[in-house]
């Protein structure tokens, strides 16, 4: 594959005396702030459903699909990244990009007037196939319309979209529905989505995104294997529905997804190869072990505790100001610090983490453990994701980046959408006990353990360098 086609930077730039140009110059502001808002929003979105999805479930007496509603919009976000990654090389990231925001926007109306639970379910899986591919298009969008000096700091810039949501997000989210309705925690993100797109589409129509030299490697044997693990997780989420056969459909589920990522990842992923496939295998555990733990925190404090949604939020939010702080630390001191070591203190707060809620819900001690023993997660994940991504280039050479970092990717979302797809199925199959909550919060903690394996497996490629 080519490299892709950078246009002639034409304002002020790196010079030999250190003299660098910034994002927010005339020429990129406006692409800039668009594209930081569609991240924003984005992100904005996915931790505020987080916060008010109990409120969701027991308005459209949804408790039976609560886990699909997550778990979908992760298994379609495969399909999502793969599709738009082979239509960027293609014919450049305008067109995909746009039709990535126009899905997630319908997702999102749907979602919000959904007058059941079945049809906010639906708009979730749409959501879930513009989620994912907006981002893969973005990325292409920062190394076709930026010269590469300023690659960097437009990532930072996205960074810094995910860290506000996650601070403001889960309060905002519990407010609005608190004093709103929950149905503007999703359609104020569309109509608002929209706007952000309008800046991008009009700035970035200037610039010159399409390659001189387009892929044409073939995509359809990729194509197939991200509609069968999309298929595979939403059946797998699915699986309650299913009786006597519940287990049956676990098992056969994840069997459809194991034989379908597989070509999707790099050789020896699933088996915990040295190096690369490690660091993308952690990535999927330590995924499936938060986020599959997370989504039932503020079910926990609202149902368990008599929490407003407001308050839930904040539960979420100890854990996003921890996250935060620690990926600094990452950032910063990755290469002192050292992977092997960065991988057992990421999983050891993980698993303490998992371990305080479960603690919390079987003994029912009082509601502060669980929320600052969940800040832990968020301090693990922050370690160790930054320096996943670091990795995965340092292993990658031009021609592999974007397989590899679509693989990322994948596996985080496969990794996501299996753990809370078997976390919703044990926890519907305890449901009327006091064993669904500790179960789910215990199988968190198995995950983060798991990820030691591969976790002392990362090896040093050039990240140092």
């Amino acid at each position: 594959m080519s490299a892709p086609h950078q246009p002639a930077p034409t304002g002020p730039v790196q010079t030999a005396r250190g003299a660098v140009e910034g994002i927010w110059r005339p020429r990129w502001v406006w692409a800039t702030g668009g594209c930081v808002a569609l991240i924003f929003l984005a992100a904005m979105q996915a931790l505020a459903v987080t916060t008010v999805m109990p409120v969701v479930s027991r308005d459209l007496d949804g408790d039976a699909l609560y886990a699909v509603a997550f778990a979908g919009i992760f298994a379609t976000s495969v399909i999502g990244m793969v599709a738009t990654g082979a239509w960027c090389d293609r014919t450049g990231p305008l067109a995909p990009l746009t039709t990535c925001v126009a899905l997630f926007a319908a997702g999102l109306v749907v979602a919000g007037l959904a007058p059941t639970m079945e049809v906010l379910v639906a708009g979730r899986l749409l959501q879930g196939l513009g989620t994912g591919g907006q981002v893969v298009a973005l990325y292409v969008v920062v190394a076709r319309a930026y010269p590469p000096s300023l690659h960097g700091r437009v990532f930072a810039a996205f960074s810094a979209a995910w860290v506000v949501p996650s601070l403001v997000g889960p309060f905002l989210a519990g407010a609005v529905t608190e004093y709103v309705h929950w149905r503007w925690v999703f359609l104020g993100v569309a109509v608002l989505t929209v706007a952000a797109y309008a800046v991008v589409a009009v700035k970035l129509s200037g610039f010159g995104l399409r390659t001189e030299h387009p892929a044409s490697d073939p995509v359809a044997r990729r194509l197939w294997c991200a509609v069968a693990v999309a298929a595979g997780g939403v059946a797998l989420s699915l699986s309650a529905q299913a009786g006597e056969w519940s287990w049956a459909v676990v098992a056969a589920s994840l069997l459809v997804i194991l034989v379908a990522v597989r070509p999707l990842l790099p050789r020896r992923t699933l088996t915990a190869g040295r190096g690369l496939p490690s660091v993308i295998l952690m990535r999927g555990l330590v995924a499936g072990a938060l986020f599959g733990g997370e989504v039932y925190l503020p079910h926990l404090l609202i149902d368990g505790y008599g929490f407003s949604a407001v308050w839930a939020g904040l539960g979420l939010t100890a854990a996003a100001v921890a996250w935060a702080a620690a990926a600094d630390v990452s950032g910063r001191f990755g290469d002192r610090i050292g992977n092997a070591r960065i991988a057992v203190l990421g999983v050891a707060q993980l698993a303490v983490a998992s371990s305080a809620v479960a603690a919390t819900a079987l003994w029912s001690l009082y509601p502060v453990v669980a929320i600052a023993g969940w800040a832990f997660a968020g301090g693990g994940m922050g370690l160790m994701y930054p320096r996943q991504g670091v990795l995965a280039l340092a292993y990658s050479t031009p021609q592999d980046q974007g397989f590899n970092s679509a693989a990322l990717s994948i596996f985080d979302a496969v990794g996501a959408a299996t753990s809370i797809a078997v976390m919703g199925l044990v926890f519907t199959t305890l449901a009327g006990t006091d064993a669904g909550y500790p179960a789910v919060f215990a199988l968190a903690a198995v995950l983060a353990l798991l990820a030691l394996v591969p976790g002392m497996r990362l090896g040093h490629a050039r990240e140092s360098r």
